[in-house]
């Protein structure tokens, strides 16, 4: 590898050249480092780009890998070597490696697929060949090996081959040139795909070079060693800069040129340099202030002008248009800054380990004021002098020196007196104190006795009152004498409360107080503190974390530090309005103590913040809202058994039912280290609501059940949301047991089920109806019968009595023939005695007459068988030689009548009624023993 031929005897050289050169001392962009651990590949790293969706592209010694902003990926070598060179062109990610070359594309699933060119074309590669660069002009691509050049034609498929008998170090493209450099022949320029000698000059047999580019007219030419010289009339000419003298003493393997048109240049072992495009030198990176390794073998300014370093052991993103500039030492030298100061172009740093001071905008390094060994705590100018806060009481600062004018320990703070030019009041461990000048030289004069509480906040609102804020134990107003000596009344504010990291600062002529409730305004008519709501914009409570307000007077700009941004306000561009402004603060970067950040101008639009490793400085100019475009980069789907297959991104997807746990991978590709970026997601079908902000560039959904799904995912980085949101539609399908054709045979069993239940229910409610009505026409049955017997019981009741009314009708007619008949004959009788006879015999024939009437004897059996029905057929029928008269002492017998009331019924004696019974019993058949009457009435 010409690499390690080339340059292995410069190490000894560099090694020796180490101890005498300057490191810098000054603020440097922020770095993002990426190791060979974070990336999952080799250490090497030899190429890198950046395609248009802004994802960047690195060749690594074990393949191609690709970033996101959010993941790594590695996709192998398509031959197993090491991945030298890397170019996207379109839509297209060319590489190069060991007798190797061609393009990865991005198929529908989101991943890259490999196409070997080489192969296709069947190129006839030299022994132990290798792809070192590659460069696009037109609708060609150049690949260059250190004997070749393959020309290959993309519209044609075709290809030639530009040879070499010396090494091709580096192939370059100009403006729209393509140059090379043949080693120990010169420079050459390829025209109608030939090579053609430019310049063959001393310098470029003798020096390899690094790059060349395109400067006012002429070339530029950079070598490894002796820096740059410009090709004019063929002449090479040194670039007369001021950065010549280092580039001396560094070899430069790696160069580009930005797009404003400076310089990188990476070293072989001193990291990275940016050289202006004046020739001077910026800042130099390298191990000792930020970057994972000295040696760059690949750069690259990505569109967001961030420079990508891809070194011997890692990958390095320099954020170099950041709004952020970091003085972060390693060696520990300052420690926390809790106050700086920029006085007579001095710029003054006070630390947890004293004060140091430089001369601003200069590279030195920071020099340490003897006697300020321990807490600075504030700088304030004041009369054109620099009054200084210490642990160990108040400096006077002048010619880098300290001037203790106060030995009381614990200085806070100083503010002017009203109305007393000569006197400054100063916060202490233990109270408040009056500075006086005399003279022309300020000294200590007095405490304010009467008040011994700690003075880290305190404001004058009056020439004789003045707040003093303690956040364990609340605001207090003091009333003091006229000449400042004691404290005369000390009374608790309890309009507001007490709070941790609060504040208490003057602005705008108001004093106000801030804590994590907002920010309060003293009204001095009222005597108490009033929440202002136009202030209270710069403290959140969901993102509060101090209380601490820093103004600045010469931009009249009001600051606050949150949990993830510095805010501040100032004025409109347009009005006079105080307008909030937010700057993203992440965790990445270190921060001040809490309740004691810091923050004071430099110029312009920069700011220096305090922070526990050094400070910061912030350029407000530099702070702008670009759109963000968020894309979803994978989609995995797998079943319950965690086997799991991509599916395509670019349509929407319809996964059977078993494939119903989907995990997406989404990012913005932003590489700015001061820029968080957070992501937020719904999926709609099952829960419309959108997740909370989360740095995960992944979202899981587990089991889901079969129907339409909608995932949706957003992104905010910093404080700006993403432009667009990006969406997936996808569809589970039904599991097979409710599938169309399985929910018809469940529709037609279900339909049979309800038949068969229907006829089972129709059987069951007819046999119930059934048994029902059998029941009812029994119980109907029964009542008829219940009412024919109740009706026959009616009936018979109305027979008895029927029968008893005949009975008794029969009775008293018989009664009535009885009477009537013994009427007649005690009648008979007593006429037979009458002697006249022969008178009388026709009367008696008439008595006869009606005593054997038939027509009583009608009226008498009608009567009697109304009483007892048929009894006479039954006897006649049973009986039949019973004679008319036989029956008619039946009836009466029936009667249970006597003999001697059935005589005068029949017109004989009762003796003659004896014999018609004894007559009758031998008709009857009866026996002797048997009664006649008991037969009859039986019967």
């Amino acid at each position: 590898m010409v690499y390690h031929k080339v340059f292995s005897y410069k190490w000894l050289v560099v090694m020796l050249l180490l101890s005498t050169f300057h490191l810098f001392s000054q603020e440097l962009p922020l770095i993002e480092v990426y190791t060979p651990k974070d990336y999952g590949a080799e250490n090497q790293n030899w190429g890198i780009s950046q395609s248009k969706d802004r994802n960047i592209y690195i060749a690594n010694s074990k393949g191609l890998l690709e970033f996101n902003g959010a993941d790594w990926t590695l996709y192998p070598s398509p031959n197993e070597t090491i991945i030298r060179s890397v170019n996207v062109i379109d839509d297209l990610i060319y590489t190069g490696c060991y007798k190797e070359f061609g393009f990865w594309k991005r198929n529908d699933y989101g991943t890259l697929n490999y196409t070997s060119i080489s192969q296709k074309i069947q190129i006839p590669f030299l022994e132990d060949e290798e792809i070192w660069n590659i460069i696009s002009i037109d609708e060609w691509v150049l690949f260059q090996s250190l004997k070749r050049i393959y020309v290959y034609n993309v519209e044609a498929s075709s290809f030639s081959i530009i040879d070499s008998n010396n090494t091709i170090y580096k192939i370059f493209k100009v403006s729209d040139g393509i140059y090379f450099q043949k080693t120990k022949e010169g420079i050459f320029k390829i025209e109608k795909g030939n090579s053609v000698l430019v310049s063959n000059d001393k310098i470029v047999r003798e020096n390899l070079l690094v790059n060349i580019f395109y400067q006012n007219g002429k070339l530029l030419l950079e070598t490894e060693d002796n820096g740059f010289y410009t090709l004019n009339d063929n002449k090479l000419e040194k670039w007369n800069i001021a950065a010549n003298e280092l580039l001396s003493k560094v070899s430069v393997y790696r160069s580009i040129q930005l797009k404003d048109n400076s310089f990188i240049l990476g070293t072989i072992s001193d990291g990275m340099l940016h050289v202006l495009p004046n020739g001077d030198i910026d800042y130099q990176i390298n191990e000792s202030n930020g970057l994972s390794n000295n040696t760059v073998q690949a750069i690259f300014e990505d569109i967001d002008k961030n420079i990508w370093l891809g070194l011997n052991n890692g990958i390095n993103c320099v954020n170099a248009d950041s709004p952020f500039m970091v003085y972060n030492e390693k060696n520990g030298k300052l420690g926390t800054v809790y106050a700086s100061k920029i006085f007579n172009n001095i710029l003054y740093v006070g630390t947890n380990r004293g004060l140091f001071y430089k001369a601003y905008n200069s590279k030195e390094d920071f020099t340490f004021i003897e006697g300020t060994q321990g807490q600075v705590w504030s700088l304030v100018a004041y009369d054109n002098t620099l009054f200084c806060g210490h642990n160990t009481g108040t400096f006077i600062i002048a010619n880098g020196k300290a001037i203790l004018i106060s030995d009381v320990q614990g200085t806070w703070n100083f503010i002017p007196v009203k109305n007393h030019d000569d006197l400054l009041l100063q916060g202490n461990y233990d109270g408040l104190y009056i500075l006086e000048k005399l003279d022309g030289n300020w000294k200590f004069r007095n405490k304010i006795e009467g008040f011994d509480m700690s003075s880290k906040f305190f404001e004058m609102p009056e020439k004789d009152e003045i707040i003093v804020s303690h956040e364990y134990k609340g605001v207090f107003k003091i009333k003091v004498n006229k000449s400042f000596t004691k404290a005369l009344e000390v009374v608790k504010d309890t309009s507001i409360d007490k709070g941790a990291s609060s504040s208490l600062i003057q602005y705008n002529n108001g004093i106000y107080y801030s804590y994590k409730e907002g920010v309060f305004k003293y009204k001095p008519q009222e005597q108490k503190f009033v929440k202002d709501t136009v202030l209270s914009n710069l403290i959140i409570k969901e993102e509060f974390s101090s209380g601490k307000l820093v103004y600045d007077k010469e931009t009249n700009t009001l600051w606050s530090f949150s949990a993830n941004d510095i805010n501040y306000m100032a004025p409109g561009k347009f009005n006079n309005v105080p307008k909030v402004n937010k700057i993203p603060y992440p965790e990445s970067l270190s921060r001040g103590l809490t309740g004691y950040e810091n923050i004071s101008h430099l110029e312009n639009n920069k700011f220096l913040i305090g922070t526990d490793l050094g400070f910061q400085v912030v350029n407000l100019n530099k702070v702008k809202e670009k759109p963000y475009s968020i894309y979803i980069n994978s989609i995995i789907v797998s079943d319950l058994n965690a086997i799991s297959k991509p599916v395509k991104t670019v349509e929407n997807g319809v996964f059977k039912n078993r494939n119903n746990s989907i995990e997406f991978t989404f990012s913005v590709p932003e590489f700015n280290k001061y820029l968080d970026t957070e992501y937020q997601y719904q999926l709609v079908g099952i829960d419309d609501h959108w997740s909370v902000w989360s740095k995960n560039g992944n979202a899981s959904f587990k089991y889901l059940p079969f129907g339409d799904y909608e995932f949706n995912v957003k992104a905010k980085v910093g404080n700006t949301v993403s432009n667009n949101i990006a969406s997936y539609g996808f569809q589970i399908e039904r599991p097979w047991l409710l599938s169309n054709v399985m929910i018809g045979v469940y529709l037609v069993l279900l339909w049979l089920v309800f038949f068969i239940i229907h006829n089972i229910y129709k059987r069951y409610y007819r046999k119930q109806r059934e048994k029902l009505l059998y029941h009812t026409k029994q119980e109907l049955e029964l009542k008829e019968l219940e009412n024919q017997k109740q009706l026959m019981k009616f009936n018979n009741d109305k027979l008895r009595q029927d029968i008893e009314n005949k009975t008794r009708e029969l009775g008293i007619s018989t009664m009535s023939l009885i009477k009537k008949n013994d009427f007649l004959n005690n009648v008979k009788n007593e006429i037979k005695n009458i002697e006249d006879i022969k008178n009388l015999k026709q009367v008696v024939k008439i008595i006869d007459r009606n005593i054997n009437n038939l027509d009583d004897w009608n009226l008498f059996e009608e009567a009697f068988n109304n009483a007892d029905k048929d009894f006479l057929k039954r006897i006649k029928n049973d009986h039949p030689t019973l004679t008319p008269n036989d029956l008619k002492l039946c009836a009466y017998l029936r009667l249970n009548l006597s003999s001697k009331e059935i005589a005068p019924l029949l017109n004989i004696s009762p003796r003659s009624v004896e014999v018609k019974r004894y007559r009758l019993r031998k008709k009857l058949g009866l026996m002797h023993e048997a009664g006649l009457t008991d037969y009859i009435l039986e019967f």
